[in-house]
């Protein structure tokens, strides 16, 4: 009877401790998923912001042609016509073409208060300039840093201390992958691989792992806003275009912004003529 008694003892206290066994369960696999859902998110936005300068880089300067000479052909129509309605548009397109403020951060690099940059004004005349710098992490780069988010993500610590350490860490690990530095990111790993050894994480009461599950879930939707926003964006809407390669959706486009500079130019000869 004792031993009976005892089991049924130790079967009790077990069927206690299941819903909060069943609440860390929950709370460790919602942790993981939202780490590789950063994870996604993160890749996705340093593939956006590369591909973002790279588009300012090479199609930048087409785009500034385009609207410079939209504006002399309409100056030039409005010369000759004398009609106010072409007065007024030819106002409004050299308005355009009219330097804005901080008109350095919307052409990254391209365009200044003067006017084109001479990298810029060189790629429309043909002249030798140099390429435009790409940074896309290597397959190498990308598997360094999934599996240093997976160790060292801050949403893993126990404490404010640890917490602090891992963003300090992971601040450096988005930055190097950022830059596609696959020799820092192997220091990184090295690094983080020689430190202390986070705690395994302590059971915790119903309330706190209802309140840590709640947390995450807020932090999905919010990651989940900047996902669609990436997403919807311009650049991410292109990308989503060609995934594969696009490089080769840059030269398409530059393409037919020369054919458009072309025609433009036909144009404008055509009214000054």
């Amino acid at each position: 009877m004792s031993d009976q008694a005892s089991e049924a003892g130790h079967s009790g206290g077990s069927q206690e401790a299941r819903p909060e066994e069943r609440l860390e369960r929950a709370v460790r696999a919602a942790e993981q998923a939202l780490i590789e859902f950063e994870i996604a998110v993160e890749t996705f936005r340093v593939e956006v912001e590369n591909f973002s300068r790279l588009h300012h880089q090479k199609l930048g300067p087409m785009y500034a042609r385009l609207d410079e000479l939209e504006a002399q052909i309409a100056e030039a129509r409005a010369a000759r016509t004398g009609d106010p309605e072409d007065i007024r548009v030819a106002q409004e397109a050299r308005a355009r073409v009219m330097p804005m403020p901080e008109v350095e951060e919307l052409f990254h690099g391209w365009m200044d208060s003067e006017g084109l940059f001479p990298e810029a004004a060189a790629m429309l005349t043909d002249q030798p300039v140099r390429p435009p710098e790409r940074v896309r992490p290597s397959e190498e780069a990308r598997k360094l840093y999934r599996e240093l988010v997976r160790k060292a993500h801050p949403d893993l610590a126990q404490d404010g201390s640890e917490r602090e350490r891992r963003d300090e860490f992971i601040a450096r690990v988005n930055a190097a992958y950022a830059q596609g530095n696959e020799a820092l990111l192997r220091e990184l790993s090295e690094e983080w691989d020689a430190g202390p050894v986070p705690e395994e994480r302590k059971p915790s009461r119903s309330e706190e792992l209802y309140a840590r599950l709640e947390w995450l879930a807020q932090r999905k939707e919010l990651l989940a806003l900047v996902a669609r926003e990436l997403e919807e964006g311009a650049i991410g809407a292109m990308l989503r275009l060609a995934p594969e390669d696009p490089d080769r959706l840059l030269e398409e486009i530059a393409e037919q912004l020369l054919a458009q500079v072309a025609e433009r130019e036909e144009e404008l000869a055509r009214l000054l003529a």
